[in-house]
């Protein structure tokens, strides 16, 4: 009877035991914004390697700027979203069965991207930008920590999907 019990506490719980990974995300995610956003001032780079510099800039908008000049409506936008995506990404890990830790991976992953994000918005009304790759004078458009877990979480979950067409999760 332990047993049955136990198997319906973890079936009840899913894989929310990898929420640590999200938070960690979360804290390196803040401590790499406040460093910089601490260090530098807006736009200021310093070059690290020939086609990578650290430079401070704030994002009003969402990925590549977009909708960053609407005129601030855009910040409870994008918090509500940033919310109801991490809800349902914790009901997604939540439900998922014990042995597939890929999937709960990457979705701790982009929930933790998306939570360091929605902090910024929510405190600072603008997310912090730091990593700037270039080549030969172009540039990419400046991203954090949290964009990169989203992005290595995302590519993941894609890199599942044609792994295996027919899972389900």
């Amino acid at each position: 009877m332990t047993d049955a019990i136990n198997d319906k506490r973890e079936q009840a719980v899913g894989m929310l035991k990898w929420l640590w990974l999200s938070a960690v995300v979360v804290i390196i995610d803040q401590i790499t914004k406040l460093a910089v956003d601490g260090s530098f001032e807006k736009y200021e780079r310093l070059e690290i390697l020939p086609f990578f510099n650290l430079t401070l800039a704030y994002n009003e908008g969402a990925a590549f700027s977009f909708l960053a000049g609407a005129g601030g409506w855009q910040r409870w936008f994008f918090t509500a979203i940033a919310v109801v995506v991490s809800i349902m990404l914790t009901l997604w890990l939540r439900k998922l069965p014990k042995t597939d830790w890929w999937s709960a991976t990457s979705i701790s992953l982009i929930l933790g991207g998306a939570l360091g994000n929605l902090y910024d918005r929510v405190a600072y009304g603008h997310v912090v930008d730091f990593l700037d790759f270039h080549w030969q004078g172009a540039h990419f458009p400046a991203f954090n920590i949290a964009d990169s877990a989203i992005t290595v979480g995302a590519a993941m979950m894609i890199l599942d999907m044609l792994r295996n067409p027919g899972k389900q999760t």
